[in-house]
Order: structure tokens, then sequence, then C-alpha cells
């Protein structure tokens, strides 16, 4: 397999998290950039019920999305261990069952919230025309879904390898498509929804092509997959992908709880948390990316039998986390009249986007130590902790602080209990990522000799290569 192996068990380690977070974010900010400029579109139009449609529909697709984001966490840390520990050949071999698996399981799963959108939207707590207008644009996109599980595990093999630019472009490719294709058919065409959802599967297309291009490339490609070596590699991938899917479920089904108790506060309410749920990833898309960006690193260490740079990895994410939360806030809070106006927000709509700009932003720090604290979990054998962390954060971190600080303040204080439920389950992330990496059974790679080409060592604790 051309190109480098395992660039990150050398060299600066802040440096390293930087250069693949920023990059990494690009390529997810480029995504979430179209989702705002299809809010910003629908709003033009002048009808309350298509915003809030596509704040119902954003839900679903974030469900969806997430079991991909799972899946492409599993695969990239299996490729990055086999690459710390110099054995390409797993890596290829990984990288092709990961694909395959993710295709295969993308569409089942699809197929699935296919046929439940309806009862899906309307336990978010759509009715009439907006129910259906949300069904309406989820009919055409979430059959798209497997191109963009492609594309996910795509781009995390290509940032196994260290190569966070050719992963950036897939995503920032799709989303010209769509940015190209959305003022045409929603406008030029008339097709309104239609027209969003068009150009939505398009951009999965796009994301998926270019994805795999540099892969076969400049990484070797992919093995001819056979039935063997799909089952034989089922059992360490599944062991990663099962809790991360978990993981990465958890916060939908904690967003789907918020969307569901704003909704008892008017359509007003549930448009001011769609603007604020497509500014999220966009504001925060350098935070969102961490988990992603770092996993990599510290895989490829772990596998090398590098656990001081494991630990200065943790540490370094944290510290450039603190660092974005506090530019991206002030940068919120000086902005917020003109993003409320852009929006064409009024009243409580309007609130609900300062409040967003606000306090809330700072408190983002918290759910950025999450999604560090998972990368290392995910990537050092314990990835069933980033699951309990997830749903914790998202269930006991967000119902009942949303329930009640909600009766005080109504939609304002459903915003701000999942805020705070962000910081208890943050700091609970932090000190189970410290105890992973003081684990003895992680410790004990420090000593761990370089294995051969047919060694075991790229599974984690509890793993055997099949």
């Amino acid at each position: 397999m051309a190109g480098p192996q395992a660039k990150f068990v050398e060299g600066n380690l802040f440096r390293h998290v930087s250069v693949m977070a920023l990059t990494s974010s690009v390529g997810l900010m480029a995504v979430f950039v179209v989702d705002l400029v299809n809010m910003f579109y629908i709003a033009l139009l002048g009808r309350e019920e298509l915003a809030a449609a596509i704040g119902y529909a954003g839900a679903i697709l974030f469900f969806t999305t997430s079991f991909g984001i799972g899946m492409s966490i599993a695969v990239g840390a299996l490729v990055a261990r086999a690459l710390g520990a110099r054995d390409p050949a797993l890596a290829r071999e990984k990288s092709t069952t990961g694909l395959v698996l993710g295709f295969v399981f993308g569409s089942i799963f699809a197929a699935v919230v296919w046929l439940a959108l309806s009862p899906l939207v309307s336990l978010l707590g759509a009715t009439g025309e907006t129910h259906d207008l949300a069904v309406h644009f989820l009919a055409i996109v979430v059959p798209s879904q497997p191109l963009l599980m492609v594309g996910m595990v795509g781009g995390a093999i290509l940032r196994s390898h260290g190569d966070a630019r050719a992963a950036m472009m897939a995503t920032v490719w799709g989303a010209v498509a769509t940015a190209v294709l959305d003022p045409i058919l929603i406008f030029g065409l008339g097709l309104e929804l239609t027209g969003a959802a068009i150009a939505g599967f398009a951009a999965r297309v796009v994301i998926a092509w270019v994805a795999l291009q540099p892969i076969r490339r400049k990484y070797g490609g992919f093995d001819r997959p056979t039935t063997r070596q799909v089952i034989a590699d089922m059992g360490p991938i599944w062991a990663i992908a099962v809790p991360a899917i978990l993981t990465q479920v958890a916060t939908p089904v904690g967003q789907a709880f918020v969307t569901r108790a704003t909704s008892a506060y008017g359509e007003a309410a549930v448009a001011g948390m769609a603007i604020a749920g497509r500014l999220t990833p966009v504001a925060f898309g350098v935070i969102f990316a961490l988990s992603g960006a770092i996993g990599p690193i510290i895989g490829q260490n772990f596998g090398a039998g590098q656990i001081d740079r494991v630990r200065r990895a943790f540490l370094d994410g944290l510290i450039f986390t603190a660092l974005v939360i506090l530019v991206v806030s002030a940068l919120l809070y000086a902005l917020r009249g003109p993003i409320a106006d852009a929006f064409r927000a009024e009243g409580l709509t309007r609130d609900l986007v300062y409040l967003f700009c606000g306090p809330l932003a700072l408190l983002w720090f918290f759910n950025g130590a999450i999604f560090v604290g998972n990368a290392v979990c995910n990537n050092l054998g314990r990835p069933f902790w980033s699951t309990v962390v997830n749903w914790g954060r998202h269930t006991l971190g967000t119902v009942p602080l949303a329930l009640w600080l909600g009766g005080y303040w109504g939609a304002q204080g459903v915003l701000v209990g999942q805020a705070v439920g962000g910081v208890i389950f943050g700091l609970a992330a932090i000190w189970l990522a410290l105890l992973v990496i003081h684990s003895p059974a992680v410790s004990h790679a420090r000593a761990r000799p370089q294995p051969e080409p047919d060694a075991e060592a790229v599974a984690s604790p509890g793993e055997r290569r099949a």
C-alpha cells in the first residue's frame, strides 16, 4: 500500500490535532453549511410550515447519519491501529470489509427508516401539513443513505492514513453540488422543498464517488471482497461499530426529545430550534470533527505502543477545544443580531437564536470534551464507555433537566436544561478517558514489541483477528 503508513507516531501532537480537526471540520461544515443554506432558502419562501418541516426532517436525518458515523469510527479505528502496527495488508482488509458492511447494513437501515417515516415524524410532534411536508422531503433523501455510508467510511479510511485533505474534499464537492443545485431547483424550477431534497440526494452521490478515488489511487485500493473475509472480519469491526453506532444514535434521540418538548410551545419555537440546530454544526464544526480527527492519532500511537503520546493527544484535544469555543462564542455573540435578521426571526424564534448565540455557546466546551473522550474510549478498546456517556448525556442529562427548566422558562428552559446536562456528562467523559488511558490493559501496550505483519496486535484487548 503506497503512501505514508503511520504519520502520527512522531511529530508535534498539538499540530497533528489542530491540522486534522481543522481540515476535517472544513469538509464536515461544508455539508452543514448547505443545510443552513437550505434553511435560508426555505425561509425566503415565507412559509413557516416549510421551515418547521425542515426542522423535523433534520432530526430524522441526524438519526440516519449517526449510523454512518458509528460505522466510520469503527473502520477508522481498526485501519489506524493496523497502520500504527505496520500492517498495511490488514489495513486494506479492514477497509474493504468496512465498506461492504457499511453499504449493506446502511441499505437495510435506510429501508427500515423509509418504511417508518410517517410514525417517526409524528413521534417528533409534527402534525397536519408540516407532517406531510417533512415526510415528503425525507422520502426522497433517505434512500441515499447507503451512498452516504460509503462516503463516510471512505473519509474515515483517508483520515486513518493521515490524508485529512482528501477526506475533506469529498464533502466539499458534495456541498458544492448542493449549493449549485439548490437555487436552481428550489427557485428556478419552483420545486421548493422537493428541489432541496433532490439536491441533497445528488450531494451524497458526489460524496461517495470522490471519497473512494484517493483510496484507489494512493493507498492500494481495496481487496476483492469474499463472503469468507466479510464474515471473518465482522467480529472485530462490530466490536467497535455496535457501541459506536449506539453512541451516535443517542444524540438524535436526545435531539428528538428536545424537538418534541419544544413543539409544545408552537411552530415559532420549533423554527427557532431548527435555526439553532442548523447553526450548531456550522459554528462548532471543528468540535464535531474532533472525535474523527483525534481518533486516528490515538489509534496509530496505541498500535505503536506509545501511550505517553496517547495521553498527550487527549490533553491537547481538550486545550484545542477550549480555544475554539472561546473564539466561536465571541463571534456568535457579536453577530447574533445579523444572524437572527438573516432568518427573519421574530418573537420567540428570535429569543431562542439569541440564547443559543449567548451563554449556551460557551457551554459547548463540555460537548467537545465528550467528543474527545469518545475518541479515546473508541480507539483504546472501551467503546461501550462512550455509549454509556452519550446515552447518559441525552437521557438523564437531557430529559429531566429540559422538562424541569422548561416548566419555569418555557422553550428557553428546554434548551438551557439540555446544555446543563452537557456540563455534567462532559466532566464524566474526561474522567472515564483518563481511566482508560491509565488502565493496566492500555499501559501494557507500552512494552509490547512491534508486531510482525501477521500479528494479532491490531486487535484491542478482548478482540482477536478472525
